[in-house]
């Protein structure tokens, strides 16, 4: 896999929903000169717009956003509770380390009631996530001093290398900031068939938010969602259950639980996967969704709509797995839909 630096940095930097400021500016460079023109909407949704030999626009979209939390309350001990910022697996939080991103940024640890003195019942079960509180080991009027209600809270996780994958917090969805950004370069210097607005959105984790707004005024022809998907592929699993596998290629996405994608485009990228001999698999997620949704619906008369998805294990959770390959394929077939989108037939007939 190439430039895998960039990735890192991508998945270190903090974005929780509503406060992807930090990322959109690490974007925003990566992208400018890449790009005719950069520009941000008032929601905060990144967009790099490249002129094509057509008007019809063709929008990419990846989410900037990451799972997070945010600040409820500090009470006189200093200890933090919060309310979550998108879907978490309560089960894996347990002593995990977090940032809370106030004056300065603290490091704190997920804290809930110790086994030895739960009950059997207590025992048996995940424990609630409103259970949990963050502990940053500061006296109570420290805490207070550095951190506020409203706050946003991280993952406190590195991206490294592990075998054939790479591990790190926040893959969902900065796995696919990094796919699009490095699309851009292999573009550079490729007359376009039609107009590229490559964009980076806030909020999907907290209900598809800005893919919404951007569609609503970009008002695309085409659209693809660039998203994460689920591999259950270990221990336990059923073949019918996998959804996708790490390491079988990239995924071509037929529906998920908020799209059932254009037959049209389903079948343009299966048509460019097979004609650049590009591994890829086909998903099928019975529940969820992805920035997709926003892209069909939301543009004047909809879009014709589907989405590359990157396998992903542990997904939701604190730290997620990909394939390093799936990665590289990811972006050969995005980059090989968008210079050749006039070259299939888009009628119903």
């Amino acid at each position: 896999m190439n430039n895998l630096p960039l990735l890192k940095q991508i998945c270190k930097i903090p974005g929780a929903p509503g406060f992807e400021n930090n990322v959109r500016n690490f974007v925003k460079k990566q992208i400018t000169g890449l790009c005719d023109e950069v520009k941000t909407d008032a929601m905060g949704n990144l967009i790099g717009i490249r002129k094509g030999k057509s008007p019809k626009k063709v929008m990419v979209a990846a989410h900037m956003d990451e799972i997070a939390f945010i600040v409820t309350h500090v009470d006189d001990d200093g200890f933090i509770k919060f309310h979550t910022l998108g879907g978490f697996d309560p089960k894996t939080l347990t002593a995990q380390r977090v940032i809370i991103h106030g004056k300065e940024d603290v490091i704190g640890v997920m804290g809930c009631k110790p086994i030895h003195i739960m009950s059997a019942e207590e025992r048996g079960k995940a424990v609630p996530i409103n259970q949990y509180f963050i502990d940053t080991g500061m006296k109570g009027d420290k805490v207070k001093e550095l951190i506020g209600v409203g706050d946003a809270i991280t993952r406190e996780r590195d991206c490294i290398e592990m075998g054939d994958c790479v591990n790190s917090k926040s893959l969902d969805n900065r796995i696919s900031v990094f796919i699009l950004i490095e699309t851009l370069k292999k573009l550079k210097g490729i007359d376009l068939p039609f107009t590229l607005c490559a964009t980076f959105t806030v909020q999907e984790e907290v209900g598809l938010r800005g893919a919404i707004s951007s569609a609503t005024h970009i008002q695309p022809h085409f659209g693809i969602g660039l998203d994460v998907t689920i591999a259950y592929d270990v221990p336990g699993s059923q073949p019918h259950e996998s959804v996708t596998k790490l390491g079988k290629g990239t995924a071509i996405k037929i529906m998920d639980g908020s799209t059932i994608c254009d037959q049209r485009m389903v079948g343009f990228m299966k048509q460019q996967a097979v004609k650049d001999s590009i591994p890829y698999q086909l998903e099928i997620l019975p529940a969820g969704g992805t920035d997709t949704a926003g892209l069909q619906r939301y543009g004047k008369g909809g879009s014709i709509a589907g989405a590359i998805s990157i396998p992903l294990r542990y997904i939701h959770q604190s730290t997620e797995m990909a394939n390093k390959d799936d990665i590289e394929n990811s972006i050969k077939l995005l980059t090989s839909c968008i210079a050749n989108m006039d070259k299939y037939n888009w009628s119903f007939d």
